[in-house]
């Protein structure tokens, strides 16, 4: 399959959109406490994923109707002091409510879809978050299910990246410069 996105007549295109369930949406992140031996991941949650991905006849990447949205009011993490410096501190959200996904081309996806096996390729996108946009690859490992595929993708920035704030708080020794998203997805013909 090539790499370039590519444009075909809508008969010969086929649609994946998240399904009703088995879709969430995640950050990780490492942190240290003051009084804490071990580091802990930050992790924080949300299923509020909508878009599509469309692919022509060819396997490619139909460019501008490829796109996912991720709501980031809703993540949730283990602690709602976390969720408010992240949403307010760092996300920033009653600015930039939203992450946004526009796919630009998948590499080493078999095209068409095998019924069966462990599939792993690339997701190129251009991701907004914070109001900055920058191209981001994710890696993927999926298997086919009932027509589409569930797996996870996951990319890596650090908080510079996207012009946020590394969080601090007066119970944090140390957070790690490395934010890790992770998609578990279970994307459907639609």
């Amino acid at each position: 399959m090539s790499e370039g996105a590519l444009r075909a007549e809508p008969q010969n295109q086929t649609r994946y959109v998240p399904a009703a369930s088995g879709n969430e949406a995640r950050y990780r992140v490492r942190e240290q406490f003051v009084g804490v031996n071990l580091p802990n991941d930050a992790v924080g949650t949300t299923s509020a994923v909508t878009g599509a991905i469309v692919l022509d006849a060819t396997g490619a990447v139909v460019a501008g109707a490829s796109t996912f949205v991720v709501d980031l009011r809703g993540l949730k993490s283990d602690s709602e002091n976390r969720d408010r410096i992240v949403q307010g501190r760092i996300l920033e959200t009653e600015q930039f409510p939203t992450l946004e996904l526009a796919v630009t081309a998948l590499r080493g996806l078999a095209w068409p879809l095998p019924a069966s096996g462990d599939l792993t390729f690339e997701l190129v996108t251009d991701m907004t978050v914070h109001g900055v946009t920058k191209s981001r690859t994710w890696q993927v490992t999926a298997t086919p299910r009932a027509g589409g595929l569930a797996g996870r993708a996951s990319t890596s920035f650090t908080f510079g990246d996207f012009g946020m704030p590394v969080p601090t708080s007066f119970r944090l020794l140390s957070v790690e410069d490395n934010v890790r998203l992770e998609y578990d997805f279970h994307l459907v013909p639609g």
